[in-house]
């Protein structure tokens, strides 16, 4: 008699998400710029099955005060979505990361 076999056990399974080492780069020179000026110290990158997080802390102890977040694409698609979120709330989406990134660096800053 013939074994069954489970077509889910053997079916891809779609890759993480991830940042690439040039979105990680663009990401992490406009993190050691603002930590040079004070305003950022510490940071944590997460992975979930569906989304990557860079997520930038004033102290270590407290809530991030922004994350620029990677989405996978529809279909799976090797491109994603960038957002980028603060206090709770979305402040912009978009397919390209620089556009997100423009957003934070024209976010007003704390003087101290």
């Amino acid at each position: 008699m013939a074994d069954m076999l489970s077509l889910a056990e053997h079916r891809r399974r779609p890759s993480r998400v991830g940042f690439s080492r040039g979105e990680l780069q663009r990401i992490l020179n406009l993190y050691s710029r603002r930590v040079a000026s004070g305003e950022w110290r510490d940071y944590a990158i997460d992975h979930l099955d569906n989304m990557a997080a860079f997520s930038v802390f004033r102290h270590s102890l407290d809530k991030p005060l922004f994350t620029i977040a990677k989405r996978r694409g529809s279909n799976n698609a090797p491109e994603g979505d960038f957002l980028l979120y603060g206090s709770g709330r979305k402040l912009k989406h978009s397919r390209r990361l620089d556009e997100v990134l423009e957003a934070l660096e024209r976010r007003p800053r704390a003087i101290a």
